[in-house]
């Protein structure tokens, strides 16, 4: 008999792989950046934000943090380096007010990770607190980033139009959110279930949603930039 640590790590690969594929769905949008040398009126916020969320889970994967967590840490150790070259061309090619918001985001970030670096590790002394502490953290950021398309949904409604959510993003990111939950379940952790149990629920939302509204949508090509992506726990 297969044995319960087996099935998760299985799972986890499999989720390990679809994140893959969701990090990089962005390359054609920034390949069209890198040819036109302007970043034009894309917004560097979707990639600002997953890179938050892959520093975040990286954190939580570290072994004084949350052992038994390498494929938490492989996945958003690699989705950290792609979000860095998304942002690096984004930066190089965007307008001085957009430069600067960068930079103030980065910042900010790197102090409120420091801050949490210290806290962790002066104040928590068992793996518990550690898990707590920055788990905690993780959930409010994925559970934000699975809610941003909410906005999107919204649109839908509005316009009665779905040309501003692709139906391919939505079913990936339910098969993505299902992997994870399923990874979290096995051998229980709460701070993965409860995003992507989330992220389940919202993906639902959004395949009903298109369903519903598919017959009214123009027949037209549109540019569609992309959500912040919640790839992992």
């Amino acid at each position: 008999m297969v044995s319960a640590d087996v099935v998760r790590n299985i799972v986890g690969i499999l989720g390990n792989i679809i994140s893959l594929g969701l990090f990089l769905t962005p390359v054609p949008t920034f390949w069209t950046i890198i040819e036109k040398k302007d970043a034009g009126e894309f917004s560097p916020d979707p990639y600002l934000a997953t890179l938050v969320n892959c520093i975040l889970w990286v954190f939580y994967g570290l072994p004084f943090v949350h052992p038994n967590s390498m494929l938490v840490l492989t996945i958003n150790g690699t989705g950290l380096v792609i979000e860095s070259i998304y942002i690096a061309i984004f930066f190089s090619l965007a307008s001085s007010k957009k430069r600067t918001r960068i930079l103030l985001v980065l910042g900010v970030v790197a102090v409120f990770m420091v801050g949490l670096v210290l806290v962790v590790l002066l104040g928590a002394d068992t793996y518990e607190e550690r898990s707590l502490i920055v788990g905690t953290i993780c959930v409010i950021a994925g559970t934000a980033m699975y809610a941003a398309p909410l906005t999107v949904m919204q649109k839908v409604i509005r316009t009665k139009s779905v040309e501003y959510m692709p139906i391919s993003l939505s079913l990936v990111g339910l098969l993505n959110g299902t992997c994870w939950t399923t990874y979290a379940l096995i051998k229980f952790d709460l701070y993965i279930t409860i995003p992507n149990g989330l992220g389940v629920m919202f993906s639902i939302a959004q395949v009903i949603l298109y369903l519903c509204y598919y017959n009214a949508t123009p027949n037209k090509d549109a540019n569609v930039e992309m959500s912040p992506i919640q790839t992992t726990p």
